[in-house]
């Protein structure tokens, strides 16, 4: 009995030796794993007392270093130099510094900030596979994000900030399911946003801003956790994103957002600060927001917000800053915000206000400023057609008759070409079109850039009209300019300053939609700039700034001076009328441009392209 009980001790101390053995030799690993990131480092003089004899599991920590261990393995390191340090020398290799990294498996934590890091990221980070954070802020990195990374299932927070990656954010960010932090500021990632961003369900953070992301924001109102998101400095736009009603900080500075700003923002009651300035945003500024329960920090500046603002207007008695600056508000300063009222900072200047000191613009420069971005004051309340959305229905109808008179044009212009032989070919749109290009090449889109083609049709660029240009070039609408009318609209010949005829047609419109049911159309419009088509030349809104509701939109177009495609298939005093053929020929030929593909996204054209009525719907938009 005691001969095996001294059995059982020698196998307790033999196990006992082995594993005290074992955890020397890993401690003994982890330590020179500690002392070749130190090497690789280039011994930063925060790191110098790191030796053989180092205890690193039970170091004191600061701001600059800090070591945890569980068990006796590393499993946070967080190593931090000074702002702005430079560049690690030429013969770092961030091979081998990520290589000696992954010696240490059980990290969960890794932050190396401001340590002069440099090169592409290995794609081989990946093998710490139980990493939670990873923090990379103020490196020099370059190259793409590695799509790899999306292998950390565990990551919970991912910063990349103040780097010089570039390419976009990859589509296999979704299988990160467990993350709270996206964070890659300030970089050069362009592209555009991809939708999976909105599977994210745990993201709390999403700082995308200072690069240059463009293209629509994807829909991120799935997001139930998401409080921040901040989008600065990008080419994003134009809708505002859509974001649950958790968010507590939206900034969306610097960017091309032209929509107005959605209903539901009105209901975000933890939204504490929102930074929408330096866009082109329109319509109505929703005043409600200055009183949300939550809010403090309200910028809005450069935009072209209309709206009357009144002095009982409610606030909430913590918002520290507003920023109304630059804007085509009108009415008084509310109350509260005015100086004295609490210790909060208020800028108002370049509006329409009434104010009583010099900081507004004249009243002569609020009308035509206001006219530029289609308004027009009127001082007494009165019923107003506003409801913009009609476009789905009318400017679908307008467009596909410009395609179809286009295309008339092109094939007469041709016919008439080829008949007349030596005399040269006139475009039946009047324009100061370049002759350095042949119809036969500016057709084919393979031999110049889509650029090319609408400098040589010597069109303007589309832009924004005033209704004081527009009664200028009309006479003030006068009869003698009208040249015919629909169920909806009126349509006017005119001639602009610069000696351009122009055709403007003047829809009248209902209530209750904003301007951002109105701008996808106003955009497809302007790019619909090709030699086979009438082009849009630009747009003007009327509204009123008492209540920014919209009365009329003016659509300006290229004059066409030839008649209509009935005339030219069917009269009779039209000898030379196309032949099937032609016609088919002409068809097939504007379906196949580029700019025409995105009206196959729009139903209402595609109903009226097969001679079929509109939906119903779409006919309850106009007056």
């Amino acid at each position: 009995m005691a001969e095996k009980l001294s059995h059982i001790k020698l196998l307790v101390l033999l196990v006992l030796s082995i594993s005290v053995s074992y955890t020397e030799q890993f401690q003994s690993s982890q330590t020179q794993t500690l002392l070749r990131i130190q090497h690789l480092l280039n011994y930063p003089p925060f790191l110098k007392s790191w030796n053989n004899v180092t205890d690193f599991c039970n170091m004191e920590p600061n701001s600059t270093l800090t070591i945890v261990c569980y068990e006796g393995s590393i499993t946070q390191l967080h190593i931090i130099g000074d702002e702005g340090a430079p560049r690690l020398p030429n013969n770092f290799s961030i091979d081998s510094f990520v290589t000696t990294l992954v010696m240490l498996p059980s990290l969960t934590v890794l932050r190396l900030v401001s340590l002069g890091l440099w090169g592409s990221l290995p794609s081989k980070l990946t093998r710490l596979s139980s990493l939670e954070i990873l923090n990379l802020t103020s490196n020099f990195f370059h190259g793409t994000i590695p799509p790899e990374i999306s292998s950390l299932t565990r990551l919970q927070t991912l910063i990349l900030d103040r780097n010089n990656f570039t390419g976009g954010l990859a589509n296999s960010l979704d299988s990160l399911s467990a993350l709270a932090v996206l964070s890659v500021k300030n970089n050069s990632l362009y592209g555009s946003l991809s939708d999976s961003l909105g599977n994210l369900e745990n993201l709390r953070v999403l700082a995308l801003s200072n690069n240059k992301f463009s293209g629509e924001v994807p829909d991120l109102s799935s997001l139930a956790n998401l409080q921040i998101l901040d989008l600065e400095n990008n080419a994003l736009g134009p809708r505002f994103p859509a974001v649950g009603n958790k968010i507590e900080r939206i900034v969306l500075r610097k960017n091309e957002f032209t929509f107005g700003i959605p209903q539901e923002v009105q209901s975000y009651n933890q939204l504490e600060h929102l930074d929408i300035s330096s866009n082109g945003f329109v319509g109505p500024f929703p005043a409600s927001l200055l009183s949300l329960p939550s809010i403090a920090y309200v910028n809005i500046a450069d935009n072209k917000f209309t709206g009357m603002l009144f002095e009982d207007l409610p606030c909430n008695p913590d918002l520290d800053f507003v920023n109304f600056s630059s804007n085509l508000l009108t009415g008084k300063l509310p109350s509260c915000l005015r100086p004295g009222s609490r210790n909060r900072v208020v800028l108002y200047a370049g509006n329409c206000l009434v104010s009583g000191d010099n900081n507004q613009h004249l009243i002569s420069f609020c009308k035509n400023e206001a006219l530029a971005v289609g308004i027009i004051p009127h001082h007494e309340k009165r019923k107003v057609i506003s409801k913009i959305a009609l476009a789905l229905s009318v400017t679908g109808g307008i467009i596909v008759a410009i395609i179809v008179v286009g295309i008339v044009i092109l094939v007469v212009r041709n016919f008439i070409a080829q008949r007349a032989g030596h005399e040269p070919p006139s475009r039946f749109v009047e324009e100061n079109a370049s002759t350095s290009y042949t119809s036969k090449v500016l057709r084919d889109a393979r031999y110049i850039t889509r650029a090319t083609k609408l400098g040589a049709l010597g069109l303007p660029a589309y832009r924004t009209f005033s209704l004081e240009e527009l009664e200028e070039a009309t006479n003030n609408f006068d009869t003698s300019t009208f040249i015919g009318e629909g169920t909806h609209d009126q349509m006017y010949r005119g001639q602009l300053k610069d000696g351009s005829f122009v055709t403007i047609i003047c829809l009248k419109m209902k209530r209750y939609h904003g301007i951002q049911h109105f701008m996808p159309h106003i955009e497809i419009m302007s790019k619909l700039r090709h030699h086979h088509l009438i082009s849009s030349l630009g747009h003007c809104f009327e509204y009123y700034l008492d209540d920014s509701s919209i009365s009329r939109v003016f659509l300006v177009f290229e004059y066409v001076p030839n008649g209509t495609l009935r005339s030219w298939i069917s009269e009779k005093q039209i000898k030379r009328k196309l032949t099937w053929a032609q016609r088919i020929a002409a068809v097939i030929g504007v379906a196949k441009e580029p700019c025409c593909k995105n009206l196959q996204l729009q139903p209402a054209f595609a109903r009226r392209v097969h001679g079929k009525r509109a939906s119903p719907k779409f006919s309850q938009w106009i007056e």
